[in-house]
């Protein structure tokens, strides 16, 4: 198959509205974009009022380039790459509002050179910073089968995990599974038909494979605090996820720094917890027809949102 020179890309910012309206962008501030993407948040949240103020971080080089664009035509802007994670490591001023979309944009999604997709005939990367880290098809072909259990079983939450780690290990040895398109049709063949709902068979798979090799989860569980401490009083963090492990995370610690029970088998008496936030939205905002119908890779996101009450 051949791979044309140039792709045409385009990316649509999830529940941009929702998300500007919650941040309070139109009262004006200084805001936060951790994970700039294609600038679709950043340019939104500039625009609700002339005076605000964006920086913008993301770990992904080719973000960097569209940034350097974006920054010709935007002075009130000015950005870092780097992971989220990380964001204790740059000097920062503290912010009216902070955004994380962890949804994996369309740019990454759409390039088969990035090998996200399991549409091409290509090596899998998956890589949300690619220029360091194994690839997704080094992890293919070299992973432990705890590691692939893991990836697929846990993070993937794939029903029919066993008989994928069975056909990984099996077909390995010929690198027949280390580009996408191939994997992901050996995945369906070995999946069975009553399990091939509306999504494709291979992609918990997929999806699984992309959080263990980024360590998604856990920059998640660190970047939080972090944020969370680079907030004004007042200031609010809203955090779009896309994955139940992510939003579980997003959600637990939300319900900490609002002095809530974190989950079910939190059982510490009340006057054990301290309160520094409050959660905004009760349930998460997720997007209307409209918006599914415009963009469908919307369908699964999810959108919370925690204003600061006291320094912890």
């Amino acid at each position: 198959m051949s791979i044309p020179q140039q792709v045409e890309l385009s990316h649509i910012p999830v529940l941009i509205d929702e998300t500007v309206a919650f941040l309070d962008a139109s009262k004006g501030g200084t805001f936060l974009d951790c994970t700039f993407g294609g600038g679709g948040h950043t340019q939104a949240i500039l625009e609700a009022n002339q005076q605000n103020f964006v920086y913008a971080i993301d770990c992904d080089p080719a973000a960097k380039l569209r940034a350097q664009e974006f920054s010709t035509n935007h002075k009130n802007f000015r950005f870092y790459q780097i992971n989220f994670a990380d964001v204790s490591c740059i000097q920062l001023p503290q912010f009216s509002g902070i955004l994380i979309d962890l949804g994996v944009s369309s740019f990454q999604l759409d390039d088969e050179k990035r090998g996200f997709s399991f549409k091409y005939h290509v090596p899998m990367d998956m890589r949300l910073d690619n220029s360091k880290n194994q690839t997704a098809s080094e992890f293919i072909k070299y992973a432990s089968e705890r590691d692939l259990v893991t990836a697929i079983r846990d993070y993937g939450e794939e029903e029919n995990w066993r008989k994928i780690v069975t056909m990984i290990l099996s077909y390995r040895k010929n690198d027949d599974v280390i580009y996408a398109d191939t994997l992901a049709n050996k995945i369906a063949d070995c999946t069975p038909a009553h399990r091939r709902h509306k999504i494709h068979p291979a992609t918990k798979t997929f999806q699984g494979i992309r959080i263990f090799i980024n360590d998604e989860l856990k920059n998640i569980e660190n970047a939080l605090p972090a944020l969370f401490d680079k907030l004004l009083i007042g200031g609010r963090l809203a955090v779009i996820s896309f994955h139940s492990l992510e939003d579980r995370i997003v959600k637990k610690f939300f319900n900490k720094m609002a002095g809530k029970s974190i989950d079910k088998f939190d059982s510490r008496p009340q006057q054990e917890r301290k309160s520094y936030a409050s959660i905004l939205t009760k349930k998460p905002f997720s997007p209307n027809e409209n918006e599914i119908c415009r963009n469908v890779r919307s369908r699964s996101a999810k959108l919370r949102v925690l204003a600061k009450t006291h320094e912890v």
